[in-house]
């Protein structure tokens, strides 16, 4: 009677082959069964990637010239400013010194002056430009440009006015639709022991046009040289990562050609990257190595248990069972062997 033995290997659904070419196989599982994953078993995970680099460097650059273009374009106008108004102070302080080098006291105790401005503007009435002089109980005397106005002066206030041999500055708005910038100094005239207030004023629509022009040529010419700095640093940051593009490209290279290794000369900065993905792959190669060799001593292993037991199912031969588990209990034990000389992963 032939003896029959159950089998401890398990049976494994076959996939069926699928209706198109190219076409995926699917495993046919009963409802309700799903395939078991052994513990400590992950499927692989795709990061998701980070913000670009090229991306990041540029945000930075960006960053850096807008504060630095703010921070000196403000700086410059500043001092421009600042240099327009001072020019604006000494033209006014040269006029009112030439004024009171030109005054004299007459015998009525009044000022006039032994030689006329030499300035135009100052006959016309409505100029811009203008002067006066007030001290005492004396009327104010003013030029024929200021014609029924009079200057409200700071130095004439009472007798706690400025005294001394520096000119003083102050804008004034009391012309309407004219704002003034006024230089005013106060003296005593030899001959006369009344304190005198010099004043000259002119309008400053033609500083401010000045500064307005100033700032035009300042923002353009920031804006102009903002746009260059940033055109320089993504050309700078494009060249800068240049290398690695080529190390992208030298991997993808490896996988086209079937080269092993990345030869191409590279920066210091990325050489070592090149030189780790070398070690790499040479560490591939040889866990590729190791599990070739033993998957050939398994084979060459299991050839001689496998024709045994070949032979021995065709003739049906009684002892089928001892058989299988005789010529099966080496090339178990070669598994286990080689499972355990395999090669670690990095």
């Amino acid at each position: 009677m032939a003896s029959v033995t159950a089998s401890t290997t398990p049976l494994t659904h076959r996939a069926p082959e699928a209706s198109g070419k190219g076409g995926d196989a699917q495993m046919a599982l009963p409802e309700g069964e799903a395939i078991a994953v052994p513990e400590g078993v992950t499927g692989p995970s795709v990061s998701a990637p980070l913000a670009s680099l090229a991306r990041r460097m540029g945000f930075i650059a960006a960053g850096w010239i807008f504060v630095l273009l703010l921070v000196g374009g403000v700086a410059l106008e500043r001092m421009l400013t600042t240099q327009v108004e001072s020019n604006f102070d000494e033209q006014l302080e040269y006029i009112l010194t030439a004024m009171i080098a030109s005054a004299e006291i007459d015998p009525f105790g009044e000022v006039w002056f032994y030689r006329t401005l030499g300035d135009q503007r100052f006959l016309e009435p409505g100029s811009g430009l203008y002067w006066q002089i007030s001290g005492g109980d004396y009327e104010p005397i003013a030029s024929r440009s200021l014609w029924d106005r009079t200057l409200k002066l700071q130095g004439a206030i009472g007798e706690d006015g400025h005294f001394d041999s520096e000119a003083h500055f102050h804008n004034s708005d009391q012309f309407a639709g004219e704002s003034l910038r006024i230089a005013e100094r106060t003296v005593i005239l030899p001959g006369s022991e009344t304190r005198w207030t010099f004043a000259v004023a002119s309008a400053t629509e033609q500083m401010d046009t000045q500064v307005g022009r100033v700032r035009l040529i300042l923002i353009w010419s920031f804006a102009v040289l903002g746009l260059g700095l940033l055109v320089m640093a993504m050309l700078q940051i494009r060249y800068g990562l240049s290398p690695l593009r080529r190390v992208r490209a030298a991997i993808q290279n490896l996988r086209t050609t079937g080269a092993n290794r990345i030869t191409e000369p590279l920066p210091l900065e990325v050489q070592p990257l090149v030189e780790e993905l070398n070690a790499l792959i040479e560490h591939s190669e040889k866990q590729a190595e190791e599990a070739r060799r033993h998957a050939g001593n398994l084979a060459h292993a299991l050839k001689t248990p496998l024709t045994v037991l070949t032979n021995a199912a065709t003739a049906r031969a009684p002892d089928l069972g001892e058989a299988v588990m005789r010529e099966t209990l080496p090339a178990r034990a070669l598994s286990a062997a080689a499972r355990l000389a395999m090669p670690k992963p990095m």
